[in-house]
């Protein structure tokens, strides 16, 4: 298992917690994916891109030499999971597999 990508809880809401949740997993937060995501998501919806707190990185796991798991939290938008997944993700998986196992 290389990747987990998780959709909804990213936004503001009381009950939206996700992205609480997988910060805390996160031993490295790859900080320009959300950074991209509101900025193609302003292009997109506007200044509503402000809402998305998506976010994504590597949970290295408690052994030294674990190759890890990167793991995305994707708002539950299905507008916005294939906006993710079509300019982000599916174009830069392969990447990011082959530089944590390398």
């Amino acid at each position: 298992l290389h990747v987990i990508i998780t959709t909804g809880g990213t936004g503001i809401g009381r009950r939206d917690t996700t992205a609480d949740v997988v910060r805390r997993l996160l031993d490295v937060e790859l900080e320009g994916f959300g950074e991209l995501f509101r900025r193609l998501s302003w292009e997109e919806i506007g200044p509503a891109a402000m809402l998305s707190r998506a976010v994504g990185g590597l949970v290295a796991g408690p052994d030294p030499d674990s190759r890890g798991c990167f793991l995305f939290a994707l708002p539950g938008s299905p507008h916005a999971v294939q906006l993710a997944l079509d300019t982000l993700l599916l174009p830069e998986l392969a990447h990011l597999v082959w530089e944590r196992t390398r």
